[in-house]
């Protein structure tokens, strides 16, 4: 077994049960013992306490798989003589809070989630009290896992049922009502009407145990039993038939406006009270705009494909600054974090796909938090006769978007993909009306004059696929085909490898 296939960046993810496509099975039990053993292992290594001393907890999502692979990663914890909490059905930020909330203190935590992929697949992330694992962390394990350097059983631990999402609950409930500080303090969102879709993974109990709860109506609210078979759509906020069910739900329940996780809940999206989406350039124009009068002038970093009008609204509107950084969570976080310890406030790091983390929530990626911090935008605001989109208003969007993922034939991705953005940056110096922007951390991105397209391109290496996104935005109808043209002399030239 070649354990690194199952390395996906910061997380764990591979095939759990036979899918539609043939696909084999490469993440079962037994690879599932092996992994968790060595997470154990390296637990031990960071914190310096023995595998006996060690507290871990377990939960997963919705997903068929979750329960079976619980138990065998619960039962090779204990059999190293850890303590282990067993949270069942649960949410990944839910899952890192176990090492933070009261009472709870867990050393490490494992949530089993595959995020938004399909039905068969599923995955690991790992957490210690910092955060969750980086990929170095993760390669470790790998290491680990596939030499068998693992810990050898050396007596009975303890797997303890643990009721985590009731204290995640409070937690958030408690948030909420801070926030608020209504007159109606223990129902500070009666009069609201919010529908949530959770896609069947593990996020339908923001509904009723933290929005029902607090007053507010969640009638018309979707997919809210988990079914790992996610037999309605996709559990994504990306996925466009999911946005497209929620924003017919808002407008068929009158609500004030809808939000939508997916599988694992560390991701969220939003549509307003007419149905618009609020997802990519827009989740973080809200996420940006629901910090910017606490923290003036903080900076936001974001993931490398966010528009030219989103800098515009940041920087203009906000009078926040944008850094634009790479493709990834870890990586967007990792940088949030850095530029912090360098002197540079920086309150959020997001990613256009939701993955949103704010500085005062331990910079954890957590949907619930970030659709928190909407619903107590969205009370104060309805308090003055206002509506959560106003926050975002005056965001400008381009006339059209688009990504091409262009695969590598080549067994040598890399070499391939460099000599591309090499030739790329050549073509481009010589041309007139298109200039290469910095600063830029990933690819290359390409400003193009209104006589050449209007707008901007970004292209690529995949984070763990042989292919290159290349993402194109105009700001006139037709100028992503302009541009794509102009890009035509350069990659004509690897006709057979792409």
């Amino acid at each position: 077994m070649d354990y690194k296939k199952l390395q996906n960046g910061s997380d764990i993810r591979g095939i759990s049960m036979p899918g539609a496509n043939g696909e084999e099975p490469n993440l079962t039990e037994t690879e599932c013992r092996r992994l968790t053993l060595a997470f154990l292992r390296r637990l031990s290594e960071k914190t310096g306490a023995p595998y006996n001393a060690l507290t871990v907890s377990i939960g997963h999502d919705s997903r068929i798989t979750g329960p079976a692979l619980k138990d065998t990663a619960a039962d090779a914890m204990a059999s190293c003589g850890a303590k282990v909490l067993d949270c069942g059905l649960a949410s990944t930020p839910a899952m890192f809070m176990s090492t933070i909330f009261p009472g709870y203190g867990c050393d490490g935590a494992i949530m089993i989630t595959a995020s938004h992929l399909p039905y068969n697949r599923n995955g690991f992330k790992y957490f210690d009290k910092s955060g969750g694992l980086n990929k170095e962390d993760i390669s470790e394990i790998i290491s680990y896992a596939e030499a068998g350097e693992t810990p050898e059983p050396e007596g009975k631990g303890t797997v303890i049922t643990a009721d985590l999402m009731a204290a995640y609950c409070d937690f958030l409930k408690a948030k909420i009502k801070d926030g608020v500080s209504s007159v109606n303090f223990d129902k500070p969102l009666a009069g609201l009407k919010i529908i949530v879709d959770a896609g069947n993974g593990a996020g339908g109990f923001f509904a009723d145990d933290v929005l029902a709860s607090l007053g507010a109506g969640v009638s018309g609210s979707l997919y809210l039993l988990p079914d790992g078979t996610f037999p309605n759509h996709a559990p994504n906020p990306e996925d466009s038939r999911a946005l497209k069910d929620i924003s017919a739900a808002v407008l068929a329940y009158g609500a004030d406006f809808g939000l939508i996780f997916d599988a694992d809940v560390d991701r969220c999206a939003a549509v307003d009270a007419r149905g618009r989406e609020i997802s990519r350039n827009g989740i973080v124009a809200m996420a940006a705009a629901l910090i910017a009068e606490e923290h003036p002038g903080t900076t936001v970093v974001t993931d490398s494909i966010t528009s030219d009008q989103l800098t515009d609204f940041l920087v203009k509107r906000l009078g926040l600054k944008h850094h634009r950084f790479k493709r990834g969570y870890r990586n967007v976080i990792n940088e949030a974090i850095r530029l912090n310890n360098e002197g540079t406030d920086c309150q959020l790091a997001i990613e256009t796909s939701g993955h949103a983390a704010f500085k005062e929530n331990f910079f954890l990626d957590d949907g619930a938090y970030l659709a928190a911090k909407m619903v107590i935008a969205a009370a104060k605001l309805a308090a003055d006769g206002k509506t959560l989109d106003s926050l975002v208003s005056e965001l400008e969007e381009p006339a059209e978007a688009k990504e091409i993922r262009l695969p590598i034939k080549s067994d040598d991705f890399g070499r391939v993909a460099d000599e591309i953005l090499e030739k790329l940056r050549e073509f481009v110096s010589a041309q007139p009306g298109m200039r290469i922007v910095q600063p830029n951390y990933e690819g290359i991105r390409i400003s193009f004059d209104k006589e050449h397209g209007d707008g901007w391109c970004l292209l690529r290496k995949s984070l763990h696929d042989p292919l290159m996104p290349l993402n194109i935005e105009s700001n006139v109808k037709g100028g992503c085909d302009r541009i794509l043209q102009l890009l035509e002399p350069v990659l004509h030239q690897f006709a057979d490898q792409v």
